[in-house]
């Protein structure tokens, strides 16, 4: 299916609203329309890539001389613009004569918008039209090409695929923009509101690995109180994105029972509720990461932050060994905000950031290294499970499975090689970065399968 056109662009109910009048390249009107953008005159030109219909306001037309309109007009031109649309009457009271003249000599079609229509609407309008045409056409070229279409890629067209191919652009980044990204999401049936919140998910290890099956990350939507679901198997990982009501996580559904002490209706930790429906309903052996929670009307780029935060935090949860211990016969579920340290002290990869990393634990680690390398010990998972708890006895009593007097008995064993007072709040972030970094570069946890890309 071709491309867009200008002359179908021009057929769209805001763009008639603007009243349009065709001042020069009639014969162009059938070249196709890549995007629509709005800008001030002197910004137009510098972006385009070719085939973009450029709105503007006219504005910096008033006071340029001749020869700087005529100049406006060949470099968007020369840059392959498919049209000039300027609204006049309010800025600019009529399109200037040289103008009109250019564009004709160059065959550029240039419109003057008589009504004035907010340029987000006419955007809006026609660059969903651009993506559900564009889409469109993926569909009958996979069509064509058989039930894997060309180069084993698989037919497009359904909600699943749709969402797949929006996953993979935003968690890698790809060149978007609101409109294509709102537009794609209604395709694959994802319709966030504007108050709702917006957490990406990543799971690795299904029950059975072959499948990928997304069916864990449906059900936890279904518990969150039917939330919004955009989520796809991909050969690392499934990936997923909720939406959930602005004023909370929802209500659990399917009379499943919670865990002691579960909470599924904090209104102001969405985060903490996905995270908990995960540990309730995901099979043992899966390791679920979630990212921040986002504002959907934030933007595409914060979609795109939760998902690279929810698969950033996969590979650490899959490469670094856990800082505290997982419960027993059940699955691994950790957040962006637990992990959060590991992801500061790794960007750019671990290997990268190794020699200094081991330099910083040197640093500050180094005695209580060098007692470990010469006895039987666990000082320094001790105290970083001290610090991640707010010094909390009791607390890291339990989670290392001792008793207090033995806790007593460590810390001041850590407290004597280091020559100094651990809860010292000075001390605090210096000790937890470097206890951090040591089991980062220790490194003992299962290497990642499936080929998942190191992200953030």
């Amino acid at each position: 299916m071709p491309a867009l056109t200008l002359r179908e662009v021009l057929a769209l109910d805001p763009v008639r609203a603007a009243e349009p009048e065709l001042l020069a390249g009639e014969g162009a009107l059938d070249r196709p329309v890549r995007w629509v953008h709005s800008s001030e005159v002197y910004e137009g030109a510098n972006f385009l890539d070719g085939g973009e219909l450029l709105l503007t306001n006219g504005f910096g037309l008033t006071d340029a001389d001749e020869q700087v309109r005529r100049r406006y007009v060949r470099e968007l031109a020369a840059r392959g613009a498919a049209g000039l649309a300027v609204e006049v009457g309010r800025s600019l009271p009529s399109m200037p004569a040289e103008v009109t003249d250019e564009a004709r000599r160059l065959n550029l079609p240039l419109l003057s918008l008589h009504r004035v229509v907010p340029f987000v609407r006419i955007t809006e309008a026609a660059n969903r039209a651009i993506v559900a045409r564009g889409l469109a056409g993926l569909a009958g070229l996979a069509g064509r090409s058989g039930p894997s279409g060309p180069s084993g890629i698989r037919p497009w067209g359904s909600r699943d695929e749709h969402a797949a191919a929006l996953l993979a652009d935003l968690a890698d980044r790809a060149a978007l923009n609101q409109p294509e990204v709102e537009a794609r999401a209604a395709l694959a049936g994802f319709h966030p509101g504007p108050d709702a919140r917006l957490i990406g998910v990543s799971l690795h290890g299904t029950p059975d690995p072959g499948t990928r099956d997304p069916g864990t990350i449906d059900r936890a939507a279904r518990l969150l109180g039917g939330a919004g679901v955009l989520r796809a198997a991909f050969p690392g990982d499934v990936l997923g994105l909720l939406s959930l009501p602005g004023t909370g996580a929802g209500a659990r559904r399917e009379g499943t029972h919670a865990r002691p002490g579960a909470d599924h209706h904090r209104p102001g930790d969405p985060v903490r509720a996905v995270q908990e429906v995960f540990r309730d309903i995901t099979a043992p052996g899966v390791t679920v990461a979630i990212g921040h929670a986002v504002a959907a009307g934030s933007g595409w780029l914060r979609w795109s932050d939760t998902l690279r935060a929810a698969r950033a935090t996969l590979e650490l949860a899959l490469t670094v060994p856990a800082a505290e211990p997982a419960v027993a016969g059940g699955p691994l579920v950790t957040s962006s905000r637990a992990l959060a340290l590991e992801r500061e002290l790794t960007r750019g990869g671990v290997d990268a950031n190794r020699e200094r990393l081991a330099g910083l634990v040197q640093h500050a680690l180094g005695p209580l290294l060098a007692w470990e390398a010469a006895h039987p010990s666990d000082l320094v998972r001790t105290l970083e499970v001290h610090l991640r708890n707010g010094c909390s006895p009791t607390r890291t009593a339990a989670l290392l499975h001792i008793g207090r007097q033995s806790l007593y008995q460590r810390l001041e064993r850590i407290e004597s090689l280091l020559g100094l007072e651990i809860d010292d709040p000075d001390l605090l972030g210096e000790l937890l970065a470097a206890a951090c970094a040591h089991r980062v570069v220790r490194g003992t946890g299962p290497a990642v399968a499936g080929g998942l890309r190191p992200v953030a």
